[in-house]
């Protein structure tokens, strides 16, 4: 499909749940992208959504073969993200997905090479490492802030889902855990920063074979089996030479881990959440007192979530008007599909190093995202 910088890229989104509300919110605020469509298993769910944002409602297949849509943004769950982003692809669309990719690497692979092979853009979430707080610790390492990258750690870790969430079972079973689930945004911005991983070493265990369910809801007081780690710390070899311990656990009350430092020959970079847009990121040159920024006042980083009361930025949809961009630029989107295959072949890598105890060689590489400038990111807006 050609584009021109007159165009808009006609989006039609499949998975009208949660996440969606986030995507249609932000949609006005950037260039080169419309949504004009919804769809979703739930027909109720599909025309709610086009209701609430002046969309179109539409049946699941109609959408994916509609000669009207030009890019598929696939919002459906994690199982079902393979086959709706391959039929659109096989349909000729461009497609953005959630995160993950796919369930397993075979999968990205699949869907990657599919692009590839009809000249269509496949981009994925997460795109958090653009925001605010990403691009400013981009600007640190490339102006050489911390020198050589030599080590360092990156944390996720908490109680879980059953405290919150009235079905959490399948967080707990096999392609999900705290690896597959929240590993995306920290794998993805330390590659940003730091360029590939070559090796995974790690264990894993759990901290309990059944969870109970504490949230309000049907199955409140019931327990659910557990089938898959719920902490695992392994150990991740960066292309450039560096070290991350790289801990996740839903085996933790309370802990005063930062989410990511690293550490190099001149200094140390501290990050915030990089499941946020925004967020504080603190320097300490050469042993110096950490200097932070708050990067709430930057673009893409002041809070605007959740809608009622906001306290974090949440910006999805700025990986997307990227991969926009970069249909008419004719280049690789910084979220891009290639990115989310690396990332997925190490949380596959990582969790096999704790099945076997041996350490694993990561099967792809990847091309460090581009940078993305602040002219850059200011011409995306609408």
């Amino acid at each position: 499909m050609a584009q021109t910088n007159h165009m808009k890229l006609r989006i039609g989104v499949v998975g009208c749940g949660s996440i969606s509300l986030a995507y249609m919110r932000n949609a006005p605020l950037f260039r080169g992208v419309e949504i004009t469509a919804c769809a979703d298993i739930n027909a109720d769910a599909a025309k709610r959504r086009a209701a609430a944002f002046n969309l179109r409602a539409a049946d699941v297949d109609a959408l994916i073969d509609d000669t009207n849509i030009d890019l598929i943004l696939n919002l459906t769950i994690p199982a079902a993200h393979f086959d709706v982003s391959m039929r659109a692809l096989l349909a000729g669309k461009h497609v953005f997905t959630e995160k993950p990719l796919g369930v397993t690497a075979a999968e990205g692979r699949l869907l990657v090479n599919a692009a590839a092979e009809k000249s269509l853009m496949l981009g994925s979430a997460p795109d958090t490492f653009l925001g605010a707080a990403g691009r400013h610790a981009r600007r640190q390492m490339e102006a050489g802030a911390i020198g050589r990258p030599v080590t360092g750690t990156a944390f996720m870790m908490g109680r879980g889902m059953e405290h919150w969430h009235p079905d959490p079972s399948f967080y707990y079973q096999a392609g999900a855990g705290p690896v597959m689930d929240m590993g995306p945004y920290y794998l993805t911005m330390m590659v940003n920063l730091m360029g590939p991983i070559r090796r995974v070493q790690a264990v894993a265990t759990s901290g309990e074979e059944e969870r109970l369910i504490t949230a309000e809801g049907p199955k409140q007081g019931t327990t659910f089996k557990v089938g898959t780690p719920t902490s695992v710390l392994s150990l991740l070899e960066f292309d450039c030479g560096a070290t991350v311990t790289f801990g996740t656990s839903w085996d933790v009350f309370r802990h005063s881990n930062h989410p990511i430092e690293l550490h190099g020959t001149e200094g140390s970079l501290r990050l915030p959440d990089p499941d946020n847009f925004g967020g504080g990121v603190a320097l300490s040159s050469r042993g110096a007192p950490w200097l932070e920024t708050d990067t709430s006042s930057a673009l893409f980083g002041a809070v605007n979530w959740p809608i009622a009361a906001p306290d974090r930025a949440n910006y999805r949809m700025l990986g997307l008007a990227d991969l926009a961009r970069a249909i008419i630029e004719a280049r690789t989107p910084r979220a891009s599909g290639d990115l989310a295959l690396h990332v997925l072949d190490v949380m596959e890598a990582i969790l096999r190093a704790g099945e076997t105890g041996v350490a694993q060689t990561i099967p792809s590489t990847v091309a460090q995202p581009a940078e993305l400038r602040e002219d850059e990111a200011r011409s995306l807006l609408a």
